[in-house]
């Protein structure tokens, strides 16, 4: 349009549309303009005065949310007929975020970008009066069943299918946890976190990963950085471990799987687990080794491996630890704990065992011919290695 067409579309005089344009700002007695300068009405006076700061127009914002700028690009590309995924390559967006943003702020199935602005800013007021504070109706139900143990997923979930036309009756389970736990989101009866599973009344804070404290004294050395030749079992002498714990964690056995020939070594520890005991009992098992054997050993991030520098002291052997929650980067070695269950099933107490009877079991485990061995035991390759070095 326009500056006279777009000044009659919205009522004012064609000379104020351009006093905006200039970034002129009028009140009753005076003009203010850009450069400093102030026109005041009265007097016929001009001073130059501080220009005073312009209102933003839009508070910065996170990268993921959609601009002022960004949407009046919207309007001219989608008014000039262009799809969503030209739209998109125009503004570095995703196709389907340009679509919902049409879909869920067009007016009269007509895209306004001020009126979708507006709209979204009035969405994100903060701060907001919780919902189970206002809705005595929803908030009395959530109390009815948080005093029966109900989880707040349990909750959330259960609402839809009891009250699937009923907009007012929805909850999220992190704003019941937030009614239990944040006194200022409160609305919920702070005892009734004691029925949580967790039995807890207070959150418990969770840090981002790079934020945790070590779980160890000393440093752990990653699997992501452990050598390309261990990955692809081509060297022997790399060793996987684990424990397998029997009743109340009274007692153990240590388990170690060579990867290339699947060979296991068991040690006992009828006492218990702590680092001292497992560092002792490992030493000697891979130090018995020959020298070309002892390449590296990858574990868990498990607290019996606390003393880990002292092993790898002891032994000239590096300790490389799983990434969290990660079982299958010990693959040999958790298939190796599920053939021992044959001999000790869970619940067994591993006390009574002596080292006669690990020696026997591995014996067993070492004489099966494995398929991935193309039918020979780990016993017999592992004697192919010893007598060709």
């Amino acid at each position: 349009m326009t500056r006279r067409d777009a000044a009659a579309h919205v009522r004012i005089n064609e000379r104020t549309a351009r006093d905006w344009d200039k970034g002129v700002r009028k009140t009753r007695n005076s003009r203010t303009y850009p450069d400093g300068r102030r026109v005041d009405y009265n007097n016929g006076m001009t001073t130059l005065v501080a220009a005073p700061a312009l209102p933003a127009l839009e508070a910065e914002l996170h990268p993921r949310f959609l601009t002022l700028t960004e949407r009046e690009t919207i309007a001219d590309l989608h008014r000039a007929g262009a799809g969503l995924r030209t739209i998109g390559r125009a503004l570095n967006r995703p196709a389907s975020t340009i679509k919902r943003e049409i879909d869920a702020r067009s007016e009269e199935q007509k895209y306004q970008p001020y009126s979708a602005q507006r709209a979204w800013t009035a969405s994100r007021a903060r701060p907001k009066p919780s919902k189970l504070s206002a809705n005595s109706r929803l908030r009395d139900y959530v109390q009815e069943k948080l005093s029966v143990r109900w989880s707040p997923e349990q909750i959330s979930h259960t609402l839809l299918k009891e009250f699937p036309d009923d907009e007012s009756m929805r909850v999220s389970p992190e704003t019941i946890y937030q009614a239990l736990y944040v006194q200022a989101r409160g609305g919920l009866k702070r005892e009734l976190a004691a029925a949580l599973r967790t039995g807890r009344t207070r959150r418990k804070p969770h840090r981002q990963p790079d934020q945790r404290t070590s779980r160890f004294v000393d440093e752990m050395v990653m699997i992501s950085e452990r050598p390309s030749e261990v990955e692809d079992r081509a060297v022997p002498g790399h060793w996987e471990g684990d424990l397998i714990v029997g009743p109340g964690s009274a007692s153990a056995i240590v388990t170690l799987v060579e990867r290339s020939t699947r060979y296991v070594l068991l040690g006992h520890l009828p006492g218990g687990h702590t680092a001292e005991e497992v560092r002792d009992v490992l030493t000697p098992l891979i130090g018995a080794l020959p020298d070309h054997l002892r390449g590296s050993l990858t574990w868990d991030q498990g607290c019996e491996m606390a003393a880990h520098k002292q092993f790898s002291i002891a032994t000239d052997v590096p300790v490389y630890f799983c990434d969290p929650h990660s079982p299958w980067q010990r693959g040999s070695n958790e298939n190796t704990n599920g053939l021992l269950r044959q001999y000790f099933p869970k619940s067994t107490d591993l006390r009574p065992y002596g080292r006669e009877d690990l020696e026997h079991v591995a014996q067993e485990l070492n004489g099966r011919p494995r398929k991935t061995l193309d039918w020979e035991t780990p016993a017999e390759r592992l004697r192919d290695l010893l007598t060709v070095t």
